[in-house]
């Protein structure tokens, strides 16, 4: 006896009728009629975009071996339901096989530190491979993400210690450069600060002898009777009690007699007379 059998298909799906075990027709999202118990939904198949995480160990061309995680997103493709519900029994299985291909074929061309720039060129030789074979079985591979590149934790540490040490290298390096550069510069400081220094002693001196000129000249014009000689006596005698006065100051005991200054003007003049001999004043 046939009778009418109310089904109902979700949203996003698409089911599958069979009479008699022979494919019939697809059915759309909503409620149905079928006759039961000639009629039946032999199944339903997901139109959701599904993701299939991928694990992969291979070796690169300098022999280190690595663990590639590969993301998959497809979906079935509602026009080719037909196909991808009797021709794959195990899509998963399927997408995961060609998986392991692509990456065996691919990552062992490529050495370890061209392995981790080339991800993009990776996941698109997967994608690219995943697309041609899977879309006559009725799935659209919409994605292939490689999400994660990770060699053996020695291999890690050595690559670890390597960055570090070249850190280290060229920290001490620029370190080295900053030092050489401050001394450079005190050099010249301290060149500038002599220069200035011999400029400013220069100018003092200068500046005594024509304060000295000055106070003869003006001296012998106002008193009469007066040498060059005795007003050079008493500036003597002065700048040598300035400086007894500047020696007392730093808690010095000298001892000191007047013909101290006698003695120190028979020695000036006895050595301008060698050189005004010798031609040196001209």
């Amino acid at each position: 006896m046939v009778l009418p059998c109310c089904v109902c298909i979700h949203t996003q799906e698409v089911g599958v009728v069979e009479d008699l075990g022979n494919f019939k027709r697809l059915l759309d999202p909503g409620l149905h009629l079928i006759p039961y118990p000639l009629s039946q939904v032999a199944g339903t198949l997901s139109l959701r975009i599904q993701q299939l995480d991928v694990s992969c160990e291979t070796k690169t061309k300098d022999n280190v071996f690595v663990r590639v995680e590969v993301a998959v997103q497809f979906r079935v493709i509602t026009e080719s339901a037909y196909d991808a519900y009797y021709r794959l029994s195990d899509p998963r299985g399927q997408i995961q096989s060609y998986v392991f291909d692509v990456i065996r074929s691919t990552v062992p061309r490529m050495e370890l530190d061209e392995a981790f720039a080339s991800k993009k060129e990776i996941a698109d030789a997967t994608s690219n491979q995943l697309k041609a074979v899977m879309q006559d079985y009725g799935y659209e591979i919409l994605n292939s993400l490689v999400t994660d590149l990770s060699p053996d934790a020695r291999v890690k540490a050595s690559m670890n210690e390597i960055n570090a040490s070249k850190r280290l290298k060229e920290a001490a390096s620029h370190k080295a450069e900053a030092d050489k550069v401050q001394q450079v510069k005190a050099a010249e400081a301290d060149a500038e600060a002599r220069y200035l220094s011999g400029l400013g002693v220069a100018r003092q001196r200068k500046a005594i002898v024509a304060g000295l000129q000055s106070s003869i000249s003006e001296f012998s014009d106002t008193v009469d009777g007066v040498s060059s000689k005795d007003v050079m006596d008493i500036l003597v005698l002065t700048q040598y009690f300035d400086t007894l006065a500047a020696v007392g100051a730093n808690n010095l005991i000298l001892e000191h007699e007047p013909a101290s200054v006698a003695m120190l003007q028979q020695q000036v003049n006895k050595t301008l007379g060698k050189n005004k001999a010798k031609g040196v004043f001209g």
